[in-house]
C-alpha cells in the first residue's frame, strides 16, 4: 500500500480516453456542434484530462462556481479554490439543448479536444468573481483581464478528453501526468515530496528554497508551467535549460525530479497557491514551498498573502502542507543566501533577488550581479536575451 499523500478527493480521475473509446468518440465529435475554447480553457481540460484536477469531472455549473467563488467548496463540499469554466456567447449558448454533447476544440489550433454534455447554460457576474478571486477587478491585472474578456454565458457538464495538445511532444520528457510522477516517487522510494512552483528561470532564492526543502523532506519535485504567460517572462524551454545546468551542477541529482504541466497562469496570489496545492498533491507531493508573493503580480498582493491562507483552511480540506519560507535574499556579511529569520544585519547589507529584477537587467543588456543567480545559468539567460535583439 502506498505512503504517498492521497491524490485530492482520495483518487486520480483521469477523463481522457484511450483506444477504442478514444477513436469510437472521435469520430462522433465529427458530427457534433462544436466551442471553441481559450487557451486557458483548454488547458484547464487536459488538466482534467490527465488526473491534474481531481476530483472533477467538468466545467462548474453555477452552484459550483458561486461556491468557489464565496467559499472555497463546490455543491458537493469538495474544497476547490478557483473556477474552472467553459464559456460561450449567446448566440452559441442558444443552439444547443440540455443534455446535448458538443464538441471543444482548440481555438488556436482547430484540433477536436474532447467533449462536453451540456447540463446547464449560465450567465455570471464577472466583476463578482474577480473580486472575490483576484481581490481587485483593475483590467491592468492579467488574470482579471482574461475573466473579463470571457464569452456571456457558461456551459456546465461532464467532459471526456481526447488529446493532451502539443505538451507531450514540445516538452518531451518535461511533460509528465500525476500518475507518472506518482511512479516515480514511488519507485524512489520518496513518502515526503516538496513541490517548488515555477514559472522564472530558477535564481539563488529559488536554489536557497529548495535546498531548505531537501534537509528536510525525501526529495525534491521541481514543477514548472508550461502554458502561456503574461508578456516578458521567459519561455519554458530556456527555463528548462536553466534547471537542468543548475540540477546538474548544484544538486544531488537522484534527490530531483524536474517535471512540467500544462496550465497557465492565472496570478491570483493566494488562491492560485491554493490550486497550486490541489493539483500538488494529485502529482505526489506531500508539500508545497510557499515563498514570498507566491504567484502574485504587481502589487495586488501582500508578500505573505500565500502563505496565510492555508492557515484559513478548514481541517482536512488538502493533504498536502505549505512549507513556509520568509522572504529571502543574499546578505554581503553573512557572505551568502539568508532570511529575516536566520540574518541579524540590515537591509544596506542584502541583495533582494527576484525573477522581475532579474529580467528587467538582462532584458536592459546589463549583466546581473553574481549573487542573483549560477553563472551558468545567467550565462543561457544573457543568450537568450541577446537572441530577442529588436524584437522586444
Amino acid at each position: 500500500m502506498s505512503k504517498m499523500v492521497p491524490p485530492h478527493g482520495g483518487a486520480l480521475k483521469s477523463l481522457k480516453l484511450e483506444g477504442a473509446a478514444l477513436a469510437q468518440a472521435r469520430e462522433r465529435a465529427r458530427s457534433l456542434k462544436s466551442i471553441r475554447m481559450t487557451t486557458r480553457e483548454r488547458d484547464d481540460l487536459i488538466m482534467m484530462g490527465i488526473g491534474a484536477f481531481s476530483p472533477l469531472r467538468g466545467f462548474m455549473g453555477r452552484e459550483d462556481w458561486k461556491g468557489v467563488c464565496e467559499e472555497m467548496r463546490m455543491a458537493d463540499g469538495t474544497f476547490w479554490p478557483i473556477p474552472i469554466t467553459l464559456s460561450t456567447d449567446q448566440e452559441g449558448a442558444d443552439r444547443l439543448r440540455e443534455r446535448e454533447e458538443v464538441a471543444l476544440v482548440d481555438g488556436e489550433t482547430g484540433e477536436i479536444m474532447g467533449s462536453l454534455v451540456v447540463e446547464e447554460k449560465y450567465t455570471i457576474d464577472k466583476g463578482y468573481e474577480c473580486q472575490e478571486v483576484f481581490k481587485t477587478e483593475d483590467p491592468a491585472h492579467p488574470g482579471v483581464k482574461k475573466v473579463m474578456a470571457q464569452a456571456g454565458v457558461n456551459l456546465s457538464g461532464p467532459v471526456q478528453v481526447f488529446s493532451e495538445g502539443e505538451y507531450a511532444v514540445k516538452f518531451s520528457g518535461i511533460y509528465a501526468t500525476p500518475a507518472e510522477t506518482r511512479a516515480i516517487f514511488e519507485e524512489k522510494g520518496w513518502r515526503t515530496v516538496a513541490a517548488l512552483q515555477l514559472r522564472n528561470p530558477m535564481h539563488r532564492s529559488h536554489e536557497y528554497l529548495a535546498k531548505i526543502a531537501l534537509e528536510v523532506l525525501d526529495g525534491l519535485f521541481i514543477h514548472q508551467l508550461l502554458g502561456a504567460l503574461k508578456p516578458g517572462d521567459i519561455p519554458a524551454k530556456v527555463r528548462v535549460r536553466c534547471i537542468d545546468v543548475l540540477v546538474e551542477h548544484y544538486f544531488p541529482k537522484e534527490r530531483v525530479v524536474q517535471k512540467g504541466y500544462p496550465l497557465e497562469m492565472r496570478y491570483a496570489g493566494p488562491r492560485e497557491a491554493l490550486l497550486h496545492a490541489c493539483f500538488r498533491q494529485n502529482y505526489g507531493a506531500s508539500h508545497l514551498i510557499v515563498g514570498r508573493d507566491h504567484a502574485g503580480v504587481g502589487n495586488y498582493y501582500g508578500p505573505f498573502e500565500a502563505q496565510e491562507i492555508f492557515d484559513q483552511l478548514p481541517e482536512g480540506a488538502l493533504a498536502i502542507r505549505p512549507l513556509k519560507i520568509d522572504w529571502t535574499f543574499h546578505c554581503y556579511q553573512c557572505e551568502g543566501m539568508a532570511s529575516w529569520k536566520t540574518c541579524p544585519h540590515g537591509p544596506e547589507e542584502h541583495l533582494n533577488v527576484s525573477g522581475t529584477e532579474l529580467r528587467k537587467i538582462l532584458s536592459e543588456g546589463k549583466r546581473p550581479a553574481r549573487e542573483f543567480s549560477r553563472p551558468e545559468v545567467l550565462e543561457i539567460l544573457a543568450e537568450y536575451y541577446r537572441g530577442l535583439g529588436g524584437k522586444r
